[in-house]
């Protein structure tokens, strides 16, 4: 008989991915957030009947509109997983929650170790925070995967904003003074998957929280010439110029932290987990993006 897993946030990146995935022995039940709202949870002892696992992928991600609408991403990012983990707790089944590189200071050096301080710095990270804090004080069997600058085929992220822009203008400004390492979704998917297996089945895996981005670092800056390099390749249009700029040059609502890179080596040596270079991982995503577009 198979598992089953429930994801949140289906329709998002990483819940698309995880959907997308062949786990055999394995189903994965992943709702949109019209089918679960993460603001209005139901009866969660009712709904967990039958599920071996949750994965906690849904969020609020909106970050600059979260500093205008703190009560929402709080019932998203902190009371949504709360409940879930406390039901999880009560079903007696593991919790696995995707949390964010924004929990850390706006103006701290990484790269970031799990065990660093937390002090984020915009309402989206605070609330991210108070819902890691939720799942780990829940009484759940849970892993906590923190990652940074999730990129995919879906939705709405750098990526895809680059190319429509590239398309659209012959020069843009991109921030060169905030680094990280972009996350394919798709690999998020996969690690969460293997995370997720070993706390269903080994009972004696140790509740914790593990860092998760592809391998590497750049900026956003250096992220869109990639991009873009990826794209002529393909053939497709891109700008004339990509000039660097400061983040004091592009002001934004939320304060991003400076240095987002996540140290992930306790995922490789707990779980023998190794993530591709991000330029990989980009140019694979640039390139299904070419593929849909001429078609």
């Amino acid at each position: 008989m198979a598992e089953r897993w429930l994801v949140t946030g289906g329709t998002g990146q990483v819940g698309q991915a995880l959907r997308r995935l062949e786990l055999p022995g394995v189903e994965i039940v992943a709702p949109s957030r019209a089918e679960l709202d993460l603001a209005a949870l139901p009866d969660l002892d009712l709904l967990f009947a039958g599920f071996s696992a949750v994965i906690s992928s849904g969020a609020y991600t909106a970050v600059d509109k979260a500093e205008s609408e703190p009560f929402l991403a709080r019932a998203i990012n902190s009371s949504g997983p709360a409940r879930l983990a406390a039901a999880a707790r009560r079903a007696g089944i593991p919790i696995v929650h995707v949390s964010t590189d924004y929990v850390f200071p706006a103006d701290g050096q990484g790269p970031w170790r799990e065990d660093a301080m937390v002090a984020p710095a915009s309402a989206y990270g605070r609330t991210k925070a108070e819902g890691e804090g939720a799942v780990r004080s829940s009484g759940a069997r849970h892993a906590i995967v923190r990652t940074a600058w999730v990129v995919s085929a879906d939705g709405a992220n750098f990526v895809k904003t680059m190319l429509r822009l590239g398309a659209e203008r012959e020069v843009l400004r991109v921030v060169a003074d905030q680094r990280g390492c972009p996350t394919h979704a798709g690999d998020l998917a996969e690690v969460l998957a293997a995370v997720t297996r070993r706390l269903v089945s080994d009972p004696d895996q140790a509740s914790g929280i593990w860092h998760c981005t592809n391998s590497g670092e750049t900026t956003w800056h250096g992220l869109a010439e990639h991009v873009f390099a990826c794209a002529a390749a393909h053939g497709l249009k891109v700008p004339s110029r990509v000039e660097a700029i400061t983040t004091a040059e592009y002001p934004t609502p939320a304060r991003r932290p400076a240095d987002s890179r996540l140290d992930c080596s306790k995922l490789e040596r707990d779980f023998g987990i190794t993530m591709r270079p991000w330029q990989d991982a980009v140019a694979e995503i640039v390139g299904e993006l070419a593929q849909r577009d001429a078609q």
